[in-house]
């Protein structure tokens, strides 16, 4: 390529643009060093007002205004407003702020600079509140929220929060209040927002105060831990203003608590501080109007000066023209020839950096692979220790329900079983979550009482509820049937982890759980299902995420309300696998609303959950009586709860510890059938039944384990099981399974 096709092809084109562009540069050029004296004095005012050097902030602002009234240049102006705005509201001069807004608004409105003009209508809503214009305070939060929430700046928006915080206490509702206080502080903590936080705690101190429901002691615990904090954050940044306003609250817990001379201690430093801060704002006001006074004589003087000043710009700009051509034409071929090398060091580089990442990407798959198999291992362990134990809990409180217990027993003994059904299907669905999201996992079909179910899931939840001082409220249709056919346990398990997830985020509040009949047709009927709740709610950013796994608000909520995020990703993966969706409404410091719609079919059948005799399963009990059985099982408490299962049912029940007392007891007496687990010391229980089909090959064996079967079912069978009964069980599925196969065994012999 020729040097002369180069200067052709983009010096030439370059020197005409900049000849033809040069005189509109020229005439739009703004003076520089004006608009960073303009920055540099609004930067002071921000720190004085920082400092509470109020004087010093109001000076540095008419500074500012003086030279922005020379260049005319409205972004300067309207960050110049917005600061003032801000400087007024703290000196209580909200007749200044408020005029300031309104011209602000104005100016952004017309410029459509969204993150200023919402900055704007949040201070203008902070004047009105303090000006008890709440009505029209509401609609400039609502504006300013909206606007942060489509620009997705949560450091804005928190502000917003404070703003209704204080709104609402204003207006007489502290429990609204609380709920703004307690989903912002949060947020202050994590963008730092030292004095926003120590403002959100003392405004909870006071809404904590005002609470009327709130026993005494236990408002003041809580009022003067915030207190406590607010102070902390005060003393650290030294905020003079909220310390005032700290006397004030440390003098009601004072009064409350019946210290009369502390409270009147307080309150005597609370009047006094207050009535200086209050001559240092009106100094600093009537400082402002001497300042602005002095502005109208310097604009005239500016006036005659402006014709000057135009003159020497047309000779500075002609000057800057002719440096300007010089500059341009070393860089162009500067930068042609730089070019031409960096391109050559790029592809080298290009090239090694496409080997690098191979070779890490290979590393990483080998990493997930082993990490996979990690993780396959342990949750192939975990599985067999959680379930083992929980057997032993769910097999003893069967055993007590059948002892006739007292009602007040049996109420316990009733959670306690729909607490372990649940906490079983949990630890199922932790450990297989990646089997779920596959949807792997499949819906059973069993007959239950709907409204019996939902009134086990408030109970469970009941002492969660109490402690936060929240309420559940179940809301039933009662033209729902009585007996329904689903999967009940799946469809608890999104239950609890819904309502749970409302009592969680819900402090001295409700929580309503509805269920509405949508529509029925035949036997099949299609149900609604709502939880809402007036807690502190969910941000718009995180409600695109609160369903997926180990997802929570922020760290901070994690910090401050427990849990691992999982509950709301496997709502989601059940409901998908029953072809429904979960759907979410909320706004922060409002509460939210969860609801889900689905169907289920409509049985005829008359069902009673808690009876171990449920007639969804065909059993003929007497069948069972007198049936020798022999229980193989290497842990003693498991060993006890099968053997009483059994005797209660009038079976006879013999015990080996371990596989080869098992294959030694066979030989020698006659079983009818054989519950056999898989890991025992020695021979394991695969190896066992193998033993036992050289000799006896009819023998009914059924495998009672707690190891994970999905995925060995094959396996299983293949070793000569005739059935697997997983713990733990509930004993209708237990009894079922051993009914069938002493049947099955029985046809067998029959028919030949």
């Amino acid at each position: 390529m020729s040097k002369s096709y180069l200067t052709y092809t983009f010096v030439v084109p370059f020197l005409l643009l900049f000849f033809v562009s040069a005189p509109v540069f020229a005439a739009q050029d703004k003076p520089i060093d004006t608009l960073v004296q303009i920055e540099k004095h609004r930067q002071d005012a921000i720190n004085a007002i920082t400092s509470q050097d109020f004087g010093i902030a109001i000076m540095n602002l008419n500074k500012a205004n003086k030279l922005v009234s020379q260049i005319k240049d409205t972004i300067s102006e309207s960050k110049l407003l917005l600061t003032s705005i801000d400087l007024h509201y703290q000196i209580h001069n909200y007749e200044k702020a408020s005029s300031d807004s309104e011209k602000v608004i104005s100016l952004l409105q017309k410029k459509r600079n969204e993150r200023d003009l919402a900055r704007a209508y949040n201070l203008y809503a902070l004047v009105l509140t303090r000006t008890e214009k709440f009505n029209k305070a509401s609609v400039f939060f609502n504006k300013a929220d909206e606007m942060f929430t489509l620009l997705n700046d949560d450091k804005n928006q928190s502000r917003v929060l404070l703003g209704l915080g204080i709104l609402e206490l204003r207006r007489g509702n502290p429990k609204s209040a609380l709920n703004y206080f307690d989903a912002g502080i949060p947020l202050f903590k994590s963008f730092n927002l030292t004095y926003e936080e120590a403002i959100a705690q003392l405004s909870k101190a006071e809404a904590l105060l005002k609470l009327e429901e709130e026993t005494s002691s236990g408002k003041l615990i809580l009022a003067k831990n915030a207190l406590e904090i607010a102070s902390n954050i005060i003393e650290s940044n030294n905020y003079s203003n909220l310390k005032i306003d700290s006397y004030k609250i440390t003098s009601i817990i004072a009064f409350d608590e019946q210290d009369y001379e502390a409270g009147e201690r307080n309150l005597i430093k609370y009047l006094s501080e207050k009535d200086s801060i209050q001559q240092v704002y009106i100094a600093a006001i009537s400082a402002g109007l001497d300042l602005e006074l002095s502005l109208g004589g310097l604009n005239e003087i500016n006036a005659n000066l402006q014709n000057d000043l135009d003159k020497s710009k047309r000779s500075i700009n002609f000057s800057k023209l002719t440096n300007g051509l010089s500059v341009a034409l070393i860089i162009i071929l500067s930068l042609l020839t730089l070019s031409l090398y960096k391109n050559n060091n790029l592809r080298a580089k290009a090239n090694e950096l496409l080997q690098d990442k191979n070779n890490e990407l290979m590393l990483a798959k080998e990493k997930a692979e082993k990490a996979s198999l990690a993780k396959a291992q342990f949750l192939s362990t975990i599985t067999h220790e959680l379930r083992t134990p929980l057997y032993a809990v769910t097999g003893l409180t069967h055993l007590l329900l059948e002892e006739n217990p007292k009602e007040n027993q049996k109420e316990h003994l009733n959670s306690l079983k729909f607490s372990g059904e649940y906490l079983l299907s949990l630890i199922n669905n932790i450990l297989d979550l990646n089997k779920l999201e596959a949807n792997k996992v499949e819906v059973e079909k069993t007959t239950f009482n709907l409204k019996k179910r939902m009134k086990d899931v408030i109970i469970a939840l009941k002492k969660s509820a109490d402690d936060r001082k929240t309420k559940i409220h179940l809301e039933f249709d009662e033209s729902i049937p009585n007996t329904l056919s689903g999967d009940p346990l799946k469809l608890s398990q999104i239950l609890i982890n819904l309502i749970g997830n409302s009592v969680k985020f819900t402090q001295n509040g409700d929580v309503f759980v509805r269920v509405q009949n949508l529509e029925r047709i035949n036997d099949k009927i299609s149900l609604h299902f709502e939880i809402e709740d007036n807690g502190v709610g969910i941000s718009k950013k995180k409600q695109k995420s609160i369903f997926e796994t180990f997802s929570q608000g922020s760290l901070q909520i994690n910090r401050k309300f427990g849990g691992t995020g999982l509950g709301l990703s496997i709502v989601r993966n059940l409901l998908e696998l029953m072809n429904s969706k979960i759907q979410l409404e909320s706004q922060l410091g409002k509460g939210s609303k969860f609801w889900f719609n689905i169907n289920f079919q409509v049985s005829e059948e008359i069902g009673d959950e808690s009876s171990p005799k449920n007639i969804t399963y065909d059993i003929d009990y007497l069948a069972l009586e007198n049936k020798n059985v022999l229980v193989v099982e290497d842990n003693k408490i498991n060993q006890m709860i099968t053997k009483k299962i059994l005797e209660k049912n009038k079976m006879n029940c013999l015990v080996a510890d371990n596989g080869m007392d098992a294959i030694k007891m066979v030989k020698e007496n006659t079983f009818d059938v054989v519950l056999m687990d898989i890991h025992m010391p020695g021979i394991s229980g695969i190896e066992a039944t193998q033993k036992i089909r050289e000799f006896d090959p009819d023998l009914p064996i059924l495998a009672l384990t707690a190891v994970t079967i999905d995925e060995n079912l094959d396996d299983f069978y293949r070793a000569g099981f005739n059935e697997i009964i997983p713990k733990p069980f509930k004993p209708e599925d237990f009894f079922e399974k051993i009914y069938r196969t002493i049947i099955a065994k029985t046809e067998t012999i029959a028919s030949s």
